[in-house]
């Protein structure tokens, strides 16, 4: 290979490189369903959050709660933590208390998200998140300056499995049904918070196959101010 070919190929891969960490930091859509498998009202939002998983902006997350386990089936994605983000949502929505199915779209605005077209709908009048820049990489999140919240913004990681999980329910308001769910969360942990300066945090690696998202977020249920996904 010659010294010009050489320089070629190096200038090819350090624009691919710059593509590639310019698309990764782009804005999102961050479309987040509460779900159960313990509610009959569900399988239909569940539906059509599979239908915009793949929908190019979209970071699509289905967050699994508790509080139907005690209706015969313990929901097997569910966790307390996920219930406790729905919780924490409500008040800034307008909402007396937590329902299933509820969509809840860069924590601006929700919807029951069961009817046909519904999800699609939030996702056209919610936007792209407009924060700061955000990217993922080399084990670290990057965070660029910009404006932050009073008191700052939190920065969450997130956990899912990427694609369609589909789980049998032999009990409860679902028995007998097999219920698929997409990019379902396994794990939701605060990462630290953001206050308006660039930022950079060690990203602890995944495990067990698990796709990784990062959300910079107003704290106590705000809206969501950017977010990345690998």
């Amino acid at each position: 290979m010659t010294g010009t070919t050489t320089r070629i190929v190096l200038l090819a891969g350090a624009m691919l490189a710059a593509t590639l960490g310019a698309a990764s930091a782009q804005p999102l859509t961050v479309v987040e369903l509460f779900t159960s498998q313990g509610c009959s009202s569900c399988p239909p939002a569940n539906a059509n959050l599979i239908k915009v998983k793949d929908q190019p902006g979209v970071l699509a997350l289905s967050f699994n709660v508790t509080y139907w386990d005690y209706l015969g089936w313990k929901d097997t994605f569910g966790r307390k933590e996920f219930t406790e983000r729905q919780v924490t949502y409500e008040p800034s929505l307008g909402r007396d208390g937590p329902f299933t199915p509820q969509v809840v779209v860069n924590g601006r605005s929700d919807g029951v998200g069961a009817a046909p077209g519904e999800i699609q709908s939030l996702i056209a009048k919610g936007g792209r998140t407009q924060g700061p820049e955000l990217s993922l990489g080399q084990g670290k999140v990057s965070i660029g300056a910009g404006k932050a919240p009073g008191g700052g913004a939190d920065i969450w990681l997130v956990r899912y499995t990427r694609g369609v999980v589909e789980v049998p329910v032999a009990r409860g308001e679902n028995t007998g049904r097999t219920l698929p769910h997409a990019n379902v969360v396994h794990a939701l942990t605060k990462l630290g918070s953001w206050n308006g300066e660039a930022t950079t945090l060690p990203l602890p690696a995944a495990t067990g196959g698990l796709n990784t998202a990062v959300l910079v977020q107003a704290p106590g249920g705000g809206p969501i101010l950017a977010a990345a996904a690998n």
